[in-house]
């Protein structure tokens, strides 16, 4: 962790689930992509649940923090609000003091995490998905309420996965790929919940309680994204709706409540929901992966992930260490080496400016000869790591750092003095789909004008202008 050694310390917490290994063979990415594609076919969901019950069976070893009974909920929320704020309030006074940044250590480490936390926040409230087509049930009213804020009432600037959409294009952090299939494991969790809502109705309602509480690393987050001038909106949205007086923390509480069997079931129910609420920590968070950046290896993945388009595109008059650069170039196994060896012959000067750096030369700048070939979060990723330490300054790469003893604006200051930006209009967006939607809505009946409405509300649709059309469309019905 990026901490001063004597300031505020990162307290210890009780194992997670996500620390339980998963089953052995299972791998996460490719039912993770299928069941956010779109509707999964029977056997998809059948994989889907069979997925989800080996994940209980892990998260029920788990420590539980809940009260043993749900009568203590509501206090048992406000005492976890107290403590994050009391823990807040300490790093914010050892920031004042001058201590460092305590999770990312410059501009390509906040990069790096909002690209690897990605799997997870694009499937944003997919868990709740599956109580949309029951929303007639007024035990579910506030389940229901979420998920619909969670997708923004059908606004698009509030719309949680269209806003970490745009902050991976604004940042050049996306196509994701390349990730290692431990990274797609929460979001499975939470896609294989919304999916098979029915029969796993009381993990889905423990879910929501124990991923909507406030956590530290959140308000963290959104303060040291701020600071490097990024923007924070996404994860300052998240500290607003959680909020433990009317948000979605103490609704949490009160789904769980509301949905409790009025017949006495010997306390089943409720022991499943705690359980439920264990698999919102199962896989990597947050912190696992601010902790686990390595510079130099996310330099390598990326050269290595380069080799394939690179060998062959280089004249045989440039060699490095008497090999050709399409030799070093002809494997990935190879980039270790090639790094080393332009190290070594100067072309890459580490703890100096970037600009002192021919390499660096190569990728940006006048004339530089391999302008586009690397994305603007790979090229952070490369100029911070030659910068070394002096990167922690945040600057970048496009701009010369700040000067000794001068700070750069956070991004807040930034948007201050920047025209604001009005909001898209839903009506003003070209896409193929929309003007089709809408006819097939006008000649529908009222039961399956509903169910076309919560079908483009999945999580493979909601973002899109169809389903932000529908959601508008299906939250208007209800409130008006």
């Amino acid at each position: 962790m990026y901490i001063a050694s004597h300031e505020w310390q990162r307290p210890a917490s009780p194992p997670r689930a996500g620390h339980l290994n998963p089953p052995p063979g299972a791998l996460c990415e490719p039912l993770y992509r299928r069941l956010a594609a779109g509707t999964p076919d029977a056997a998809t969901r059948a994989e889907a649940a069979q997925f989800l019950r080996r994940e209980i069976a892990l998260a029920g070893t788990a420590p539980c923090t809940l009260p043993e009974s749900p009568e203590n909920l509501v206090g048992w929320m406000e005492a976890n609000a107290q403590t994050v704020h009391a823990k807040y309030a300490l790093y914010l006074e050892g920031r004042r003091a001058g201590g460092p940044r305590h999770f990312f250590r410059n501009r390509a480490h906040a990069l790096h995490v909002l690209r690897a936390i990605s799997p997870t926040k694009v499937v944003d409230g997919a868990w709740l998905y599956g109580l949309i087509r029951h929303a007639n049930n007024p035990r579910f009213a506030p389940l229901v309420q979420t998920y619909v804020e969670e997708l923004g009432e059908g606004a698009i600037d509030k719309n949680h996965v269209v806003l970490y959409r745009g902050l991976l294009a604004r940042y050049g952090l996306d196509p994701v790929d390349g990730l290692p299939d431990t990274h797609y494991r929460q979001g499975l969790i939470q896609l294989a919940l919304g999916w098979n809502a029915e029969e796993f109705l009381p993990e889905v309602i423990g879910f929501n309680l124990g991923y909507e509480q406030l956590p530290l690393h959140l308000l963290i987050t959104a303060y040291e994204l701020n600071e490097l001038g990024i923007d924070p909106y996404y994860f300052q949205l998240h500290v607003t709706v959680d909020n433990g007086s009317t948000g979605h923390a103490r609704r949490a509480c009160d789904a769980v409540l509301e949905a409790l069997p009025r017949l006495d079931d010997g306390g089943v129910f409720w022991q499943r929901v705690r359980v439920g609420a264990r698999l919102a920590d199962a896989g990597l968070g947050t912190v696992d992966i601010i902790d686990s950046f390595e510079p130099e290896q996310e330099v390598l993945r990326i050269l290595a992930a380069k080799s394939s388009a690179g060998a062959g595109a280089h004249s045989d008059y440039c060699r490095v260490a008497g090999r050709s650069v399409n030799d070093w170039l002809s494997s990935p196994e190879n980039v270790a080496g090639f790094l080393r060896e332009l190290e070594a012959q100067g072309w890459i000067r580490r703890n100096e400016p970037a600009s002192c750096s021919r390499f660096w030369k190569l990728l940006q700048g006048e004339r530089a000869e391999m302008f586009g070939v690397f994305s603007a979060y790979e090229l952070q990723v490369i100029h911070d790591w030659i910068r070394g330490e002096a990167s922690a300054d945040g600057a970048p790469f496009t701009e010369e750092p700040p000067s000794a003893g001068r700070r750069r604006a956070t991004f807040r200051a930034l948007q201050r003095n920047a025209h604001a930006v009005a909001a898209p209009d839903l009506g003003s967006l070209l896409d193929p789909d929309l003007d089709l939607f809408k006819a097939q809505l006008a000649r529908a009946e009222a039961g399956p004008r509903e169910q076309l409405l919560v079908d483009a509300m999945s999580p493979a649709q909601h973002w899109t202008p169809v389903g932000l059309y529908a959601t508008g469309e299906f939250w208007k019905s209800r409130t008006q």
